[in-house]
């Protein structure tokens, strides 16, 4: 099929799914107030999803004994009763599509009590019924594309689709509704991940695609560049998926997992199409890769909410870097997931997995971390190559505490008040949560951090902003419905290693689109300290001008903000207008305010207003040019 062909069948797609999406399409002015949150609400992701998935433990060598098996590990050591229920498979399932009708087939050999007789065999039924028994959800793989990953990427063809050309074809692309309808109405699975080397690894110039194996497609998808990339065509497939889901879930009791590795400028739309969103390559069991999964999710916690959550990949506690000898990087590694609002799927064969790890998966208070009903992702306080200070701020008022050393040293840190945003007048309580030790200080304390060692606390004291909180300490409420970035660029900052999927083949770990330009909590777009005529900000939101974010009111009376043009701004000529709406209602509004103008004070009345719009608009179409300051943001509860 040539790719204008592909294009065209997917603009069809893209429109039908349109009229009948719960996605609706963006307004003709991107900007104008639409009175509503427009961040994914759909299906079953409140708080992060927990579970566990065959993957890191089996890749495709899997089977129904070790699922089970796996799963009732869940159930018996009391991980299940702690928020783990979604057991999920991967690639490796499928034995083919078949002909002429193109229903998907089981690998019974694999599964067998999906060898069922009648007309709907092989039958997946059986399977997630006993998961459902168990008290758990089940969950299933597929592609955007035709074909899936292993089918390109796996060293032998051992547990891949078997057949012809056309019956090897188990991925989405062209069968959407039929799967969709087979997996969720038919088999009961409640969770679906979608890949997207279907869409990337089998253009035309592939060597899979020349040998005849399989047809080409694209590629669509370029997880190296969003300049080769048809973001239009991947978002039409994410609608289409979420029209079928609505219509096969009448419950609304399912999940969708986006599982395009940070391309296509994922990273600024996958929380509007999913309830979770991959934010980069594939983790691998060694602490580089961790640091660049964690990397490409940390600076995103305006990204995030409850219903859809930013994924830097599934635990890999359990093997290499993070196995029982090496119990400190395990920690941080689960710490910093909880930190980070992530989905907590376990990885590891359960069935052979020592105590001390299960402890780790099983930190009720560090789990509760992950689950706060709040929703809102940590912050960074404090940033640096070897040592961060990661902030969030909970249901309670208290705030999680994080102490991250990325490094080969020891560190004696300084924490103070102002990076918990709490009075330095009153004390403050410190709860460790690996070990139950209470402390407090005043002002300040000094914490000693050992190497690859995250300190996690919960923190409770007096709010620095009394009678309300800084937008940037609640960033689930906030969704940056545009963002301002039009030139998606690589982030320069994204810690790089030699341990990824490819390991040292090809040519590096190169940059990649992490967001940069994009909304920041207490920071401007491109990592600088908020400013606004020399004046610094400590807390705020950074974002790029001919911006709209969305902000849920939960009963504040006021809104207020010192608003400019952040001093990191190259357009030293244009001036912006800063507006505030409330319920699509125009508010306040600023003066046009250029580069260097000292930032104003911009205040509304928000009584009753359940949605306030905060919208700048620049005259300039080049927006990475004019970051600017919602300083001290703030929602005033009297």
């Amino acid at each position: 099929m040539s790719r204008r062909r592909i294009k065209a069948t997917l603009a069809v797609g893209f429109a039908t799914a349109l009229l009948s999406s719960p996605i609706s399409a963006a307004p003709q002015d991107p900007l104008a107030p639409t009175g509503r949150w427009s961040a994914y609400t759909a299906g079953r992701a409140e708080t992060p999803p927990m579970g566990w998935s065959t993957w890191n433990a089996f890749a495709t060598d899997i089977d129904e004994e070790k699922i089970i098996g796996s799963a009732q590990r869940i159930v018996d050591t009391g991980l299940a009763a702690k928020g783990y229920r979604y057991i999920n498979i991967d690639d490796g399932w499928a034995l083919k599509r078949r002909m002429p009708d193109g229903r998907m087939i089981v690998r019974t050999d694999k599964f067998p009590s999906a060898d069922v007789k009648g007309d709907d065999a092989p039958n997946f039924r059986p399977f997630t019924d006993r998961l459902h028994a168990m008290g758990l959800k089940a969950g299933i793989y597929s592609d955007l594309g035709r074909n899936t990953c292993s089918e390109a990427w796996s060293l032998t063809d051992t547990d891949l689709p078997k057949g012809n050309v056309l019956e090897r074809e188990v991925g989405l692309h062209g069968r959407i509704d039929q799967d969709i309808a087979l997996y969720f109405a038919k088999w009961g699975f409640d969770f679906i991940k979608v890949d997207g080397c279907g869409l990337r690894d089998y253009g035309t110039d592939s060597a899979r695609v020349r040998s005849g194996k399989f047809r080409a497609l694209g590629p669509i998808l370029d997880s190296g560049a969003v300049t080769r990339t048809d973001i239009p065509a991947v978002q039409a497939l994410f609608r289409q998926i979420n029209v079928a889901l609505a219509r096969e879930n009448p419950d609304g009791d399912y999940l969708l997992s986006l599982c395009v590795w940070g391309a296509a400028n994922v990273r600024a739309w996958g929380k509007d199409y999913g309830g979770i969103s991959r934010t980069s390559d594939d983790i691998s069991p060694a602490w580089g890769r961790l640091l660049v999964n964690y990397d490409t999710t940390v600076t995103r916690s305006l990204y995030a909410h409850p219903g859809s959550w930013n994924d830097p990949d599934m635990l890999h506690i359990g093997a290499g870097d993070f196995d029982a000898d090496h119990l400190t990087e395990a920690r941080s590694h689960f710490a910093l997931w909880a930190m980070l609002n992530a989905p907590l799927m376990i990885g590891t064969d359960l069935r052979k997995t020592p105590k001390a790890l299960l402890d780790i998966f099983g930190n009720a208070d560090i789990i509760a971390i992950d689950q706060d009903p709040a929703g809102n992702q940590a912050t960074l306080a404090y940033d640096s190559s070897d040592l961060q200070i990661l902030v969030k701020t909970l249901a309670s008022g208290d705030k999680a505490l994080a102490i991250f050393n990325r490094g080969s040293g020891d560190y004696d840190v300084d924490l103070n008040a102002s990076h918990l945003k709490f009075d330095d007048s009153a004390p403050i309580e410190l709860v460790d949560l690996w070990t139950r030790q209470k402390t407090s200080f005043a002002k300040t304390t000094r914490l000693h951090v050992k190497p690859r060692e995250t300190l996690i606390f919960r923190a409770r004291g007096t709010r620095l902003l009394q009678g309300g909180y800084y937008l940037s300490e609640q960033p689930g409420t906030v969704n940056p419905a545009v963002d301002g970035v039009v030139k998606p660029t690589a982030d320069p900052t994204i810690f790089r290693t030699a341990a990824g999927w490819a390991g040292t083949n090809g040519a590096g770990d190169r940059p990649s689109y992490a967001g940069w330009g994009g909304a920041r909590a207490d920071s401007a777009p491109y990592g600088q300290i908020l400013h606004v005529a020399g004046k610094p900000f400590a807390a705020g939101i950074g974002i790029l001008a001919n911006s709209r974010m969305e902000v849920r009111n939960r009963g504040a009376t006021r809104f207020t903000s010192m608003v400019g043009v952040d001093d990191s701004a190259t357009d030293k000529r244009g001036s912006v207008t800063f507006l505030v709406y409330g319920d699509g209602k125009l508010l306040a509004t600023s003066s046009p305010l250029k580069w260097g103008t000292p930032a104003q004070r911009l205040s509304a009345s928000v009584t009753g207003t359940k949605v306030i719009e905060l919208v700048v608009r620049g005259a300039s179409a080049d927006n990475q040019q004019m970051p600017v300051t919602w300083g001290e943001a703030a929602l005033l509860e009297r």
